[in-house]
């Protein structure tokens, strides 16, 4: 008999994880770490489904059977070459006769399976209690082009606990954010990712989450995380103006200039018409730096407004001059008094 564990025990488990939904189910969202292995292609999926709801269950399985007859062989000496030891974990959407097939398949080939009790669905709704879980967060704030993610990681690689929303989003979190940057994922599979990392962490302890809107681009922060965001003490990370316009040629300065003009174009009606094609022309004029100070002024006022949206007192940190890391550094020293005390150190 195939063995069936909890979510957690089921995640914790070392063997290859096989997602056996269709490849369409597995796009929009998976585990973490899973393999697709897929039971039935799209379209297959998509007619068993429509025999179920026409002609019933029975007959719904049987062209299951008829769909997999011919593939078993390949799909054994598949899992063969994904866990040459023979060990597996396999689940479907709800733990239901997809994971049970193949994992009776694969036992049969000499496989010991485990199983997922209520498949992905369960995990799904894990990530939301994970989500709900209260967190020690403290939000790193700063207006554009700060180096606010470099000094995130910087704090990860000193051992601080780090969550970095725009680095799993693949975005900037801005208009241009998309610029040089991997395909985003899909928000559900977002919010995976977001609960892998969250579940690895204490939650016991500070963990540092870059200041977010509620979308990364097209990706919406959960909202269980965003609300624990939104009342968790802020750092604003303050440099200088010609440092920040050095950072922001450094990120985009060798970026496609039609792409730039696109990304500006974006934001006309917030920017102004005059100041858009003032960019615009720098852009094409091979100006970067004189383009970041026309678009900053935008980004500057958006950021002032937010402060005043939130009404609360954030305490600056001065990185002028200093590394990413020299950051980090100060950070961790200044950030429990700050945090306690809410007085702004300039």
């Amino acid at each position: 008999m195939v063995k069936r564990l909890e979510i957690q025990d089921f995640l914790a488990a070392p063997e290859p994880m096989l997602d056996v939904r269709s490849p369409g189910e597995y796009n929009q969202g998976h585990i973490p770490g899973a393999i697709s292995y897929p039971l039935f292609s799209n379209e297959e999926r998509a007619q068993v489904g429509i025999c179920y709801k026409q002609q019933g269950r029975d007959a719904a399985v049987e062209l299951g059977f008829d769909l997999l007859g011919p593939k078993l062989g390949t799909m054994v000496r598949w899992a063969k070459n994904i866990a040459p030891n023979r060990t597996v974990r396999v689940h479907c959407w709800r733990g239901g006769m997809r994971s049970g097939g193949v994992g009776w398949g694969l036992q049969m080939a000499g496989f010991q399976v485990t199983t997922l009790e209520g498949g992905y669905k369960a995990f799904r709704r894990w990530a939301r209690h994970v989500f709900e879980t209260s967190r020690q967060i403290i939000v790193l704030g700063g207006m554009t082009g700060t180096g606010k993610t470099h000094i995130l990681h910087a704090l990860q690689d000193l051992g601080e606990q780090v969550l970095d929303l725009e680095g799993l989003a693949n975005h900037r979190g801005s208009s241009f954010g998309s610029l040089d940057m991997p395909p985003q994922p899909t928000t559900e599979h977002y919010e995976n990712l977001i609960c892998d990392r969250l579940s690895q962490l204490d939650s016991q302890r500070p963990v540092w989450i870059e200041a977010e809107s509620r979308r990364v681009g097209v990706c919406r922060v959960p909202a269980e995380l965003f609300q624990q965001m939104e009342i968790a003490p802020t750092l604003e990370i303050v440099r200088s103006i010609d440092e920040r316009l050095d950072i922001l040629v450094e990120v985009y300065g060798e970026t496609n200039r039609d792409e730039l003009v696109a990304a500006t174009e974006r934001i006309r009606k917030r920017l102004g018409g005059q100041r858009t094609q003032a960019a615009v022309d720098l852009i094409r004029q091979e100006q970067p730096r004189e383009v970041c100070k026309v678009v900053l002024d935008y980004y500057d006022r958006t950021y002032r407004h937010d402060l005043e949206r939130r009404n609360k007192i954030i305490p600056q940190v001065d990185v002028s001059g200093l590394t990413p890391k020299a950051a980090a550094q100060l950070l961790v020293k200044k950030a429990p008094f700050l945090v306690s005390t809410s007085v702004s150190l300039t």
